[in-house]
């Protein structure tokens, strides 16, 4: 059996058992599903098979950017650019570029 990784709220997978890791592109991190028919997930900090550290979440700094912006994600409309990674991709490019950084794939699987 090969495991899967699904992207959260983009792929339905969140119910299939071969699925064993989702990523959410919106916060950069990855998690374990919780698998009661919601799209919850367990955040993880290491890559379950070689035990790698996975890309730090990005989650404090979506927040701290709906309120730069004067968004409240409780009650206001959030802005289209902040539903996926279009809010923080730009920042690789730009590190890409000046740094010679290259953002490792982020394909997860034991085979």
């Amino acid at each position: 059996m090969r495991a899967q990784l699904a992207k959260s709220e983009s792929e339905d997978g969140e119910d299939d058992p071969d699925v064993v890791v989702v990523y959410d592109a919106k916060f950069d991190e990855y998690g374990l599903p919780v698998r009661d028919g919601g799209t919850s997930m367990v955040v993880i900090g290491y890559c379950p098979w070689c035990g790698g550290r996975l890309p730090a979440s990005r989650r404090d700094a979506w927040f701290d950017a709906m309120e730069a912006i004067g968004v409240d994600p409780w009650e206001d409309e959030i802005p289209e650019e902040f539903h996926d990674d279009s809010w923080w991709a730009h920042d690789l490019v730009e590190d890409a570029t000046s740094n010679d950084f290259v953002e490792p794939d982020k394909v997860l699987s034991p085979v």
